[in-house]
């Protein structure tokens, strides 16, 4: 049965069909050849059952509110104030994009979403002051990777719609490893400057960075809004999206005047194109979730894979492997979608923490997104910057190899997740 259900979906995938079509034929057939005493519209139930948790809302609101800000001058403020601060130095650019890209993903949420806003501009200014395009590119699609852990993470959305663990603890222990990213890739970029020579750029006088500043404050404004609405109980994680696209929709049509409103329905359209796919996919999950726990093939899998009485540590690394894995060949909402689910149980009795569990699933769901063969970002990137696939990802293998080492230690040390969780 197992060997049916992979079977049908490779396939499919080979003919060229898109992930949610073997997403949800694959189960299906399974059910009615393996258990023809199940009602076949007991699929179609499941299916929109997939779709009906109210958490769901959050994740059109707030790309739309990640589509306002990519439309209008948001991304292209916080890249000058971060600039005015951290340019002149040596690797100033890089440093630059990688705080752009945790600053942009805690309004986006999204690695592709900021792969564009931030990738357009940062990539001409890097290429400007001397790296190679294929570096600017690698640096662009792995700093990116911190949208899925700085919130709102889309990413974790999903893994609390799984579990039900809370949206807003995981939110909070995302900020850790992310900025541990920031942190690492700050330091890389400064000793490749200094080891390729990349030429100083000069430094903005005060009045400059006062005024960049100021033109920043409302943007920087959003992920405290964000969190400490939702961590405070003022609003929950969907109240929150909604206002997101409030804040959104203020900055960029009454303050800064940079989208019209004869511009939104362009906007919500693409949004609603995006939220479709998504929700196709959520959908599919559930359908795909539900036949293989019928079948009891999560039971058999972690036997077979986890032993008897396996330690937290032991539970962790196979998991993190699994699902970093998985998401370099498929799209990580639907890897986070299938996997959870079989993982969930043996996590829980060998005693890990659910939110530190949930972090280290969007970590590996983040990192496999921008890794070779097939990570999600890679493509996003060849499309938006035109370049081949072997363009992009020539640059990629130092990134990766720092990003596996931040994951070794986030799962080593389970305080990086939950510190904040402590002091708060």
């Amino acid at each position: 049965m197992v060997w049916t259900l992979l079977a049908i979906m490779v396939i499919l995938l080979l003919l060229g069909f898109p992930m949610m079509i073997p997403l949800i034929v694959a189960p299906l057939v399974v059910m009615l050849i393996y258990f023809d005493n199940l009602d076949p519209m007991m699929m179609a139930g499941q299916l929109v059952e997939g779709v009906s948790a109210y958490v769901l809302l959050a994740v059109p609101l707030f790309i739309f509110a990640a589509d306002i800000m990519s439309t209008g001058k948001t991304s292209r403020r916080l890249l000058d104030f971060v600039g005015s601060f951290v340019g002149h130095l040596r690797g100033g650019y890089a440093i630059t994009t990688a705080a752009a890209c945790t600053l942009f993903g805690s309004i986006s949420g999204s690695t592709q979403a900021t792969v564009v806003a931030i990738g357009k501009p940062m990539r001409e200014r890097l290429l400007k002051v001397g790296y190679k395009d294929s570096s600017a590119i690698a640096l662009i699609i792995n700093a990116s990777d911190v949208a899925l852990l700085i919130p709102p993470s889309i990413g974790m959305i999903i893994y609390a719609l799984v579990t039900g663990t809370s949206t807003g603890d995981l939110f909070i222990a995302g900020i850790g490893p992310g900025l541990l990213i920031f942190i690492c890739f700050a330091i890389y970029a400064y000793i490749h400057a200094r080891i390729f020579n990349i030429p100083l750029v000069e430094k903005a006088p005060w009045n400059v960075r006062f005024r960049l500043t100021g033109k920043a404050l409302l943007p920087l404004g959003f992920p405290f809004i964000i969190v400490g609405g939702i961590y405070t109980g003022y609003f929950t994680p969907t109240e929150a999206a909604g206002v997101a696209v409030l804040y959104a929709l203020l900055l960029e049509v009454v303050i800064y005047r940079s989208v019209k409103v004869t511009d939104i329905p362009g906007i919500a359209l693409s949004t609603g194109l995006v939220t479709s796919a998504v929700f196709v996919l959520v959908a599919g999950g559930q359908a795909f979730s539900w036949v293989i726990s019928y079948a009891q093939i999560p039971q058999m899998l972690t036997e077979a894979v986890m032993g008897t009485d396996p330690s937290a540590l032991y539970v962790l690394m196979i998991i993190a492997l699994f699902f970093f894995i998985g998401c370099m060949f498929v799209d990580p909402i639907v890897v986070i979608l299938i996997l959870t689910p079989i993982f969930w149980r043996p996590a829980m009795e060998a005693g890990i923490d659910p939110v530190h569990l949930g972090v280290v699933i969007t970590y590996q769901a983040a990192l496999g997104s921008a890794t070779p063969p097939f990570g999600v970002d890679i493509f996003t990137a060849s499309a938006v910057f035109n370049k081949s696939y072997l363009d992009v990802i020539k640059g990629t293998p130092p990134y990766i190899i720092i990003l596996l080492f931040i994951g070794i230690l986030v799962i080593l040390f389970e305080e990086i997740s939950l510190f904040l969780l402590y002091l708060l």
